[in-house]
């Protein structure tokens, strides 16, 4: 599957008529938030596991020097922490664009802090897409955050940013967290 996922993700059609939609975000949409949004809430999602196993070449790297976003991998018994944004179907254009180096908008149920649960959507890049760089120990993964930038700025400020956002929301993400400490480290 190509990396620009644009038009992949014009063909999922579930939310198009619905007034409004929540949209789970467990990476730079938790703290990178440029798009309209009606209200947002703490949130999680089961079964997935947060990884920096996807490649950026538009925004957080190049295609000759990848950087490394976070995408979700499915895990039994898993739970991945973040916000849930309400938004408009108007948004997903944006939301396409921004997520377009291979990300598809896939449904998912979520459950916000409070315990009451809503079906919305939530953006996967799979291994099925060209940028998917899979896994790597979290050593070798911050070395390459350490040193890719992109069209959206260093990488470290991805990683960085979205540790700090979880700290936020009291949450605790050791893969994360695990590359942050390799990451300061070896500045």
């Amino acid at each position: 599957m190509s990396a620009n996922t644009i038009d992949l993700n014009k063909s999922m059609t579930q939310f198009d008529q619905h007034d409004s939609v929540w949209m789970f975000a467990y990476g730079s949409l938790i703290f990178k938030v440029d798009f309209p949004f009606l209200a947002r809430r703490p949130a999680f999602i089961s079964g997935w596991e947060r990884r920096f196993w996807q490649g950026s070449h538009d925004h957080r790297g190049t295609v000759d020097a990848p950087g490394r976003v976070a995408t979700l991998i499915p895990k039994q018994g898993a739970r991945c922490a973040g916000m849930a944004f309400l938004i408009t179907p108007a948004v997903f254009a944006q939301l396409d664009y921004r997520e377009k180096n291979g990300y598809l908008r896939l449904s998912t149920e979520m459950t916000f802090d409070n315990g009451e649960h809503a079906t919305g959507l939530v953006y996967i890049a799979t291994e099925e897409n060209s940028a998917f760089l899979g896994p790597a120990s979290e050593e070798e993964i911050a070395r390459q955050i350490a040193t890719a930038r992109g069209a959206s700025g260093r990488n470290a400020d991805y990683l960085l940013g979205l540790a700090e956002a979880l700290r936020g929301l009291g949450e605790e993400d050791s893969h994360v967290f695990t590359i942050e400490r390799h990451l300061l480290t070896h500045r």
